[in-house]
């Protein structure tokens, strides 16, 4: 039985194909029962190594079944066939991935950028608590909803941390993720509690949402790592940033893991705090006027898995044409 007649069983209209990644596909739906479009992620464990779907799919269905907060992408459901089909249905990102959004809009003002942060590191909060490093952020990773909200995504690389018998956490030393997001202690391969590497890459994405920029080039990785572990961020001086966004920045890219702030000293740092500065604010539209879009892509994918490269990320960022400063 092919999907759309699996998923026409279960009230839901296959439609468009979202994304494709490398052990499964992602389409757009409509579920009767909801009343709304869905994104059902679709992994046929048939044509998958054993490693994935022994270790990999059941960590991502984990994390989906214990993981609920308004900034990461809901799942309203999980079914598998007798045919190892594993279906899993999902909240729709209907404005796309944050890349796509920066691409669009250029580098955020800070208000702007401190609410997507501000609900992205709440999101990410909730995973910490529940003992959940997510392993794989990035702006890709990070779905809009219709209102602009954040919605973080794709928990294929996520993990559960486990404690030794002295109760200190058990360190990781497996790479997961993308080269130019992941922090240098990952990339070295020395044994990290990933909750403190969650944070290097909450700061490139921090980095990213107000510079439009990504802080490093990962063509040569041994070249960029060098960089990291001298604590050389560069701040383009074609904008201007308050020193609190700055001081926020240095500190999420700092290579000393110790020194590296923890999820809640990152919600509890002075840029977070300025008056107005909610999670559920609502985010604002594309502002028109800031940038003229000029794409010459598909729309955005939801899930998808194929990891760029920070060269790859800065051509669809410099595709922006700036119609005046951004302030």
């Amino acid at each position: 039985m092919d999907d759309a007649a699996v998923l026409e069983k279960k009230g839901y209209s296959l439609s468009n194909t979202l994304g494709q990644g490398s052990y499964s596909k992602v389409k757009g739906a409509y579920c009767n029962r909801l009343k709304c479009k869905v994104a059902v992620k679709i992994i046929d464990k048939t044509k998958t190594p054993g490693d994935f779907w022994e270790r990999f799919l059941p960590r991502e269905i984990e994390a989906l079944r214990r993981l609920h907060h308004p900034s990461i992408i809901k799942t309203y459901e999980i079914f598998e066939t007798s045919a190892g089909k594993v279906y899993i249905v999902m909240e729709l990102g209907e404005k796309g991935d944050l890349l796509d959004y920066i691409k669009i809009t250029g580098a955020m003002r800070e208000d702007i950028a401190r609410m997507k942060f501000q609900q992205l590191a709440s999101a990410l909060k909730h995973c910490h608590n529940l003992n959940f490093a997510h392993r794989d952020l990035k702006c890709e990773n990070i779905l809009l909803d219709d209102g602009l909200n954040v919605k973080l995504t794709d928990f294929g690389f996520s993990k559960p941390l486990s404690q030794d018998k002295n109760g200190k956490t058990v360190l990781s030393n497996t790479f997961c993720g993308s080269a130019a997001y992941a922090a240098p202690e990952v990339l070295q391969g020395i044994p990290c509690d990933p909750r403190i590497s969650d944070i290097w890459s909450l700061g490139v994405i921090l980095y990213i949402m107000v510079y439009a920029l990504m802080p490093f080039d990962d063509s040569n990785i041994k070249r960029m790592i060098f960089f990291q572990k001298q604590h050389r961020i560069p701040f383009p001086s074609t904008k201007h940033l308050t020193v609190d966004c700055k001081d926020l920045i240095n500190h999420l890219l700092q290579p000393n893991v110790s020194q590296r702030l923890c999820i809640d000293e990152v919600l509890k740092h002075s840029w977070l705090q300025t008056p107005n500065s909610t999670i559920d604010s609502p985010l604002p539209a594309i502002e028109e006027g800031e940038c003229s879009q000029n794409p010459r892509e598909e729309k955005p994918k939801q899930n998808n898995r194929r990891h760029r490269t920070s060269a790859e990320v800065n051509k669809r960022l410099n595709a922006i044409v700036l119609k005046r400063p951004i302030s």
